[in-house]
């Protein structure tokens, strides 16, 4: 901290970067989270939200830039910013050295959460995906309507829209004319680029009921992995970056080490990717399990894998069909939500004597606590890699090998 300006204004210098996004900087021995700041920098910035003394720590944004680190550019998102959309929280900053930045925050995260030493932050760094470069990656995108039918990104943490679509994760024409069309209220609309390179765009959740409607294209999108085909509905999960797909299931059969005859479960495992990877693996005498909550995607894994004769899909939580297995697996791969897989998921993978699982991640906290769960339980890292995904954003993915003699 240098100095006050105004009674909700600071002029602040950045410390490392934290998980979410923001820089670290202090205040009169408090911690002021910094967005849209980059470490190093000496800033202006504004404090949002409750700013009270009692608050143990503040949240604040950037409002001007004084004295800029070397890895700032100009915004490679027209519409990202203060006051702008929250798309590409890191839109300012060098794509590698935002991948260093993404490689030093997991690292921090591992060692803190997850009591496993990855890498020193100033050696970690997030590896690409794909040649795609830090723009132009995105093959799905969920937009939102104002009270008007507009359609429009949200600003960070905030109901309110901002109506220009030109975000840098886009390809060019992937919204062509829907900023020009007026949505049902109260409803999202869904486009996806699929492997046919047909865009399809899909209205759910309209005011007056759930129903969900073809506004064009179809209601699901042609995916492809590994010369495998997949129908995949518009409004269902796939992963957003058009070489994530192949690249995760490429590192899974890697890391996997199956032989023909083995047991593999695919734990929370959409339309079923890695299990066609797997059960390519194991072969006909051996047996694939996916599990999915999903009845879209479960029903998109059936259709997928139907000539598979060792994959078995199941429409359960993880939890219970953990519950119900009697057969012991050689490898379990999982690919859980945000909020991670959890102390009762990774009981349950203990207690069945896994002696071997990939686990994937897309957020570093979570990804972290879960790795100091599985080494609690006596497994240990064999692998870890860390790629940005989500390039233009501070998200990234995280992919482990666990294993316990």
């Amino acid at each position: 901290m240098t100095s006050d300006t105004t009674q909700d204004e600071l002029t602040l210098t950045t410390g490392a970067a934290a998980n979410g996004g923001s820089c670290v900087a202090r205040h009169d021995g408090r911690v002021v989270f910094v967005r849209y700041a980059l470490p190093g920098e000496t800033v202006r910035v504004r404090l949002k939200g409750n700013v009270d003394n009692r608050g143990s720590y503040w949240n604040a944004e950037v409002v001007e830039v004084l004295e800029p680190s070397a890895d700032r550019v100009d915004s490679l998102c027209a519409i990202a910013g203060v006051d702008g959309a929250g798309c590409c929280d890191l839109a300012f900053a060098d794509p590698a050295a935002a991948r260093r930045l993404k490689g030093a925050v997991v690292a921090n995260q591992l060692a803190r959460l997850g009591g496993y030493q990855w890498r020193e932050e100033s050696d970690a760094e997030a590896r690409p995906v794909g040649d795609q470069g830090a723009t132009g990656w995105r093959t799905r995108v969920r937009l939102d309507t104002d009270p008007d039918g507009r359609v429009g990104f949200h600003r960070y943490h905030s109901s309110e829209l901002v109506h220009r679509l030109d975000c840098a994760q886009l390809p060019g024409g992937m919204l062509a004319g829907i900023a020009d069309t007026q949505w049902p209220v109260d409803s999202q609309v869904h486009v996806a680029v699929d492997d046919d390179g047909v865009r399809h765009v899909v209205v759910s959740g309209s005011r007056g009921g759930n129903r969900t409607t073809v506004a064009e294209g179809g209601y699901e999108t042609v995916q492809r992995v590994g010369g495998r085909s997949w129908r995949v509905p518009v409004t269902a999960f796939w992963q957003a970056h058009r070489d994530a797909p192949a690249l995760y299931s490429s590192l899974v059969t890697e890391w996997a080490r199956l032989e023909a005859g083995m047991t593999a479960w695919d734990l929370y495992g959409g339309a079923g990717v890695f299990a066609a990877a797997l059960a390519q693996a194991v072969g006909d005498t051996g047996r694939v399990l996916t599990v999915d909550t999903s009845r879209g995607a479960s029903r998109s894994a059936r259709a997928a894998l139907a000539d598979l004769s060792c994959v078995s899909v199941q429409t359960e939580s993880v939890r219970r069909a953990l519950m119900g297995q009697r057969e012991r697996a050689d490898v379990a791969v999982l690919d859980p939500p945000r909020a991670g897989a959890g102390r009762e998921v990774i009981d349950l993978l203990a207690a069945a004597e896994v002696p071997r699982i990939v686990h994937i991640g897309c957020e570093a906290a979570s990804f972290a606590r879960d790795v100091g769960l599985y080494r609690g339980r006596g497994y240990e890292v064999e692998e870890l890699e860390v790629f940005d995904s989500f390039p233009l954003t501070h998200h990234v993915e995280c992919v482990a090998v666990l294993r316990r003699e």
